[in-house]
């Protein structure tokens, strides 16, 4: 039997038809259709490792996973028939071997949100962006999304109830810029909490209608409270758009 090499493979999704990535019962995942298509291709079954969750009806532009196998020769032709099987809102775009320790979640340095807000009606959007019917002051929206740089824990942002030894993430940027009809927001940080790039773009909106202010916006920070923030964004808007490893871990 030739040796297991571990690889990392980058995927894309549109998760508007799927209960999130994560494979669950009764519900159809992302992660279920990309092991499906793996076990037709290598012809025995595949367990993948995400770099992370995301929910029902969120986008991934740029999702990696690690998985074991004997030696893939040909990455080019091995892409090429795992995309042939895939549902048409699943595609692989690189496939890398890395070291046999190598990790896609524990391993992610760094991982980028973008979500997407539309200010008019468009068809051609309505799964992939929130439509806001009223005018947002993008400077206070910038000034509250400094203030998530120099705060750490933020759990009045996760999901209740959520299983989790601590809150703590380190946010290094957060941003929103306007392109034509698009107001972008943009996130790095080291982790996030279930639920928090939409809890925290429910609440930036809050401040971007005058419902709060500044000072409001820090005392929700500082409650660790989720009652005390904003409603969630709806998912559609919400896409994981970079995920970033040392390079060492690549072979």
């Amino acid at each position: 039997m030739d040796k297991m090499k571990r690889y990392f493979l980058e995927l894309a999704y549109n998760g508007t038809h799927y209960h999130g990535w994560q494979i669950q019962l009764n519900a159809v995942s992302v992660q279920e259709e990309l092991n499906k298509a793996l076990q037709t291709i290598l012809r025995k079954p595949i367990d993948t490792m995400g770099s992370g969750r995301t929910d029902t009806g969120v986008h991934g532009k740029q999702q990696f996973v690690h998985f074991d196998h004997e030696e893939i020769a040909d990455a080019r032709t091995f892409l090429k028939k795992v995309n042939a099987v895939l549902p048409k809102d699943i595609s692989v775009y690189s496939l890398r071997e890395v070291l046999p320790h190598a990790h896609a979640r524990f391993n992610a340095q760094w991982r980028s949100y973008e979500y997407y807000i539309t200010l008019r009606k468009d068809p051609f959007e309505e799964e992939f962006s929130w439509h806001c019917y009223y005018q947002l002051d993008l400077t206070k929206m910038n000034e509250a999304a400094q203030l998530l740089i120099v705060h750490r824990d933020f759990e009045c942002f996760s999901r209740v109830k959520t299983k989790v030894n601590h809150f703590e993430c380190e946010i290094k940027t957060a941003f929103w810029e306007q392109k034509d009809r698009h107001l972008i927001f943009h996130i790095t940080a080291n982790r996030f909490l279930r639920g928090m790039v939409r809890a925290i773009v429910g609440t930036l909106v809050e401040v971007g209608t005058g419902k709060i202010d500044l000072a409001d916006f820090q005392a929700i920070l500082d409650s660790q409270q989720r009652a005390k923030a904003g409603s969630s964004a709806p998912p559609r808007g919400l896409y994981l758009s970079k995920v970033e490893y040392a390079e060492e871990i690549f072979i």
